[in-house]
């Protein structure tokens, strides 16, 4: 088939399965075409089947603010007539599924959009009034629909009263990219007087409850040596940091910013924090689960189907900081029961959470939409 993708290029857990989906659809034998307005940071667009287009947006002084949602969709049209696109996939509402359907009107034919909803262009975006009916919109005109977790397909159909089937196809990881390797090196780098090393990944924005980290890693290095590292970047990482080096504990802080990858990281450390106030999946929680760290994370969201209390990893309630300071401190102190705990983890990530069984899912929906490869 003939494959349109359009998604955030950015490090958030939407890009990283929209790259991750359309090389693992181009190895086998698909054609696919990346449509946005840069190479997302997990595409290698030097694979066979991959192609990117990228979106212009001309910069004229009539616009106060540039129309990318426009400029996406007279991309995504262009493409489609000049490839002969089958199907566009778009992640997210707003702007990728709304450009695909106004594409598909300016192109006509049996052009099909999917939408993947992900988690913030319903549970934050998709609330506000501004957004709501447009929102409404793609869900009902897309021909096909796809949610990344049992809590946000409940959630679209209380929120937009939505009938049309949505079809569950979990967030995934390639196995491939979580194969066995030597992790020594790069924990001594990060802890070389043997300290206890946890990790948050995330945008940080309010929604991830950065205060709840800090606090989880400031009583636990009371009482155990413990550095944090955290990945990412966002409006909540600055006061953080300034929290950590108002406490004294700066020089326990290692602050890295964005990653294209981040799993010969995860894999340095004992354990993932997590403590959001709202997750649809929680793609930084199968990451450590896939590299064999126990995530520590709450009960909301899709969290709850991704971690099993107390088999793979530890879940709290939201803001519940005690309870994770003292699930985290349990595991530092009982090295055998974190490793036991990190192989089921892994296990789980591999067997439920696989690319491939994703890549059947997403393939049996495009020909379901279609009518045929």
């Amino acid at each position: 088939m003939k494959i349109g993708i359009s998604c955030y290029p950015t490090f958030g857990g939407s890009g990283v399965i929209a790259s991750e989906l359309g090389m693992g659809l181009a190895e086998r034998g698909h054609e696919v075409h990346f449509i946005t307005y840069a190479v997302p940071g997990r595409l290698k667009i030097d694979r066979p089947g991959i192609h990117f287009h990228q979106v212009s947006v001309p910069d004229y002084p009539l616009f106060e603010y540039s129309p990318y949602s426009l400029a996406l969709a007279s991309k995504m049209a262009d493409v489609a007539e000049r490839v002969g696109l089958d199907l566009i996939h778009a992640h997210y509402a707003i702007p990728h599924a709304i450009g695909a359907l106004l594409a598909r009107d300016i192109v006509g034919g049996n052009l099909k959009v999917i939408t993947t909803l992900h988690g913030t262009d319903i549970t934050l975006v998709g609330r506000d009034p501004s957004f709501m009916p447009i929102i409404k919109y793609t869900i009902e005109r897309s021909d096909a629909l796809s949610a990344v977790s049992i809590f946000l397909r409940d959630d679209i159909c209380r929120t937009f009263n939505c009938e049309k089937p949505i079809k569950l196809i979990y967030n995934f990881i390639d196995p491939r990219d979580f194969e066995d390797r030597d992790s020594r090196a790069e924990r001594i780098r990060y802890t070389p007087d043997g300290e206890k090393l946890l990790i948050h990944v995330s945008n940080f924005r309010k929604v991830k409850r950065i205060n709840d980290v800090i606090e989880i890693f400031l009583r636990l290095r009371e009482k155990i040596r413990t550095k944090l590292i955290l990945v990412g970047t966002g409006p909540e990482l600055e006061p953080a940091v300034q929290r950590v080096e108002k406490a004294g504990a700066e020089g326990d802080l290692i602050a890295l910013g964005n990653r294209e990858t981040v799993n010969e990281i995860i894999c340095s450390t004992d354990l993932l924090l997590l403590p959001s106030e709202t997750e649809s999946f929680g793609m930084a929680a199968l990451e450590a689960m896939a590299c064999g760290v126990p995530p520590i994370v709450t009960d909301c969201g899709g969290l709850p189907e991704v971690v099993d209390d107390g088999v793979t990893g530890c879940i709290s309630p939201v803001g519940d900081v005690d309870d994770m300071v003292n699930k985290a401190r349990e595991l530092l102190l009982n090295e055998d029961a974190r490793t036991e705990m990190g192989r089921r983890a892994r296990e789980v990530a591999f067997k439920k959470f696989n690319l491939n069984l994703a890549l059947d899912l997403y393939e049996d929906l495009y020909v379901n939409t279609t009518g045929g490869m």
